[in-house]
């Protein structure tokens, strides 16, 4: 990538835009800024065309989204309009700026129901308020973007840089509370400094397209709480529930996919190199924390 090209990171205050900006920099990229909502308001067309009449991008990593799930089922307008409208919005700027846009999906755009590998080509069907805007955003993104676009669906998000499972695990054990998780919704946790290199070899590679990218291997939420609690040393109980005893417990929480694993092959034969499993990333992420 050349070393002045001009890069604007949207929702630079998130979980993903941390480990995207300090990856961007640490290649010897300079020219980068950074808008959150309060410099850049997606929802507005108007503050949308003003950040990039501003910066003039050449490359655009669009990392703003409304990300609380169950939020959305209360209020799925404007998780519609973070995550759907606002990525119009924004595939339509840089088109009229000649920008390559990259921008991230999710698992949840997908019913669940399969229980081999998910494809990229494989069809949608969220069963979430927002999966669904999640889908609209996906929608937009191809009807309004230049022809040089990336789409990097990934799952099960965890970093530094914000609230995650593996925090929420460590704290409440650490605090003596219950742990009730479920065990019957299965996918494949993703560390926010994975999916950026891999953004990052997609980018030198010149892909484009829709792209599945997540770490490798496969567990479920209640192993995946019990394995943390191996990683930090923490003795405490977790009890194994279902889907249909988590809504008992959470009427109002968002229906969320049983399988969600996905086929990342096609990335790991473009780069020549899967990304790390999961268990290799939970032990980097927690000496992070060390």
């Amino acid at each position: 990538m050349n070393s002045d090209v001009r890069i604007l990171i949207i929702g630079c205050k998130g979980l993903l835009a941390g480990a995207v900006d300090s990856r961007l920099r640490a290649t010897g990229l300079s020219s980068i800024t950074g808008v959150d909502a309060d410099t850049c308001d997606i929802t507005d067309q108007q503050s949308v065309n003003a950040s990039f009449a501003r910066v003039k991008p050449e490359l655009v990593i669009n990392c703003a989204a409304f990300t609380n799930v169950d939020g959305a089922e209360k209020n799925p307008a404007l998780a519609n309009a973070v995550n759907g409208t606002g990525v119009g919005y924004i595939a339509q700027a840089c088109r009229r700026h000649c920008a390559k846009m990259v921008h991230f999906s999710t698992d949840y755009v997908f019913d669940g129901m399969q229980r081999r590998p998910i494809q990229v080509n494989d069809v949608t069907g969220p069963i979430s308020a927002y999966g669904k805007s999640k889908l609209l955003g996906e929608e937009l993104l191809r009807e309004h973007a230049p022809e040089n676009w990336l789409l990097i669906r990934t799952a099960w998000l965890y970093g530094p840089n914000g609230p995650n499972f593996v925090n929420t695990i460590v704290n409440a054990a650490r605090a003596g509370k219950p742990l009730k998780v479920v065990n019957d919704q299965f996918g494949c946790p993703t560390f926010t400094l994975d999916l950026t290199e891999a953004t990052l070899q997609l980018l030198e590679k010149k892909a484009d397209g829709i792209w599945h990218v997540s770490n490798t291997g496969e567990t479920n939420w209640f192993e995946y709480a019990k394995v943390i609690l191996q990683e930090y040393g923490i003795d405490h109980p977790v009890e194994p529930i279902t889907s249909a005893d988590w809504k008992m417990i959470k009427p109002d929480s968002a229906t969320r996919p049983l399988y969600s694993v996905f086929d990342v092959t096609p990335y790991a034969k473009l780069t020549g190199k899967p990304l790390p499993d999961w268990r290799d990333a939970l032990l980097r992420f927690r000496v992070m924390h060390a």
